[in-house]
């Protein structure tokens, strides 16, 4: 049986300053537990349904510690409206300072909703792509809706909180491309590596502060009426034309 304790530590976690005093997040659901599980993830607390054990039996035997518990219990503690599988406590790794060796990064700079973080995370790991640089007001990684819709890709695609002017200012071996309403069809652009893929704000784009570091602005044609693209529609289709015309990871 779950403690009173336990259950306000879980709930604590839905909130940021939460998170970051205990180290800790929230993962939910089959799939996001299944890749935490699989992941060099310290796993802190582990809640199962018995339809979870059943489905998947081989976690009894990785496994030895966890709680039984029902649905109603797990959508009490996380926030999904319903889960009838699992939930788990996970502790947060170090800060890591130095980025993978890979031909594309992509820069976020303020990308405040914690959905669109997820699904651009998900995009990434997609596309083979391991590390994300953030602006430091771009949604929390931990935040249990970046975590949900990243749809496990948390576990594969780190990202790096930093001041992105200064990140732009000591990588300039890289090509910068940014998005803009503006820029270069990118169906004709000369896509080259390695490069950073600055992508912006939901509303108000790419800052000022970062225009000078961006060598090609691009866009994504547009052939209806529609205003704008969601952030994340825009990082996958920008990135598919990146492996199409230059596939090394």
């Amino acid at each position: 049986m779950i403690s009173k304790q336990q259950v306000k530590f879980v709930k604590s976690l839905k909130l940021k300053k939460y998170r970051k005093k205990a180290e800790s997040f929230l993962v939910e659901g089959a799939k996001n537990v299944i890749e935490l599980l699989n992941s060099d993830f310290v796993i802190q607390h582990l809640y199962l349904t018995d339809k979870f054990l059943q489905e998947y039996p081989d976690v009894r035997k990785s496994f030895s510690s966890y709680e039984i518990c029902t649905e109603k219990e797990l959508v009490d503690l996380g926030t999904f409206q319903s889960n009838e599988y699992a939930l788990a406590v996970a502790g947060m790794k170090p800060h890591k300072t130095n980025l993978s060796d890979n031909n594309l990064i992509i820069a976020l700079d303020d990308v405040s909703d914690p959905g669109n973080l997820g699904t651009i995370i998900r995009i990434a790991d997609w596309y083979g792509i391991e590390d994300i640089v953030a602006s430091k007001d771009t949604a929390d990684f931990y935040n249990p809706k970046v975590i949900n819709a990243s749809m496990g890709s948390f576990t594969r695609v780190d990202v790096h909180y930093m001041d992105l002017d200064q990140f732009l200012n000591q990588n300039q071996t890289h090509a910068v491309y940014g998005a803009y309403l503006e820029g270069e069809n990118v169906h004709e652009s000369k896509l080259v590596s390695p490069a950073i893929l600055v992508m912006g704000n939901e509303s108000k784009g790419i800052g000022e502060q970062l225009k000078s570091h961006v060598n090609h602005k691009i866009t994504i044609p547009r052939y209806g009426k529609a205003e704008s693209l969601n952030v994340a529609i825009s990082t996958a289709i920008i990135c598919d034309n990146f492996r199409r015309k230059d596939p090394k990871k």
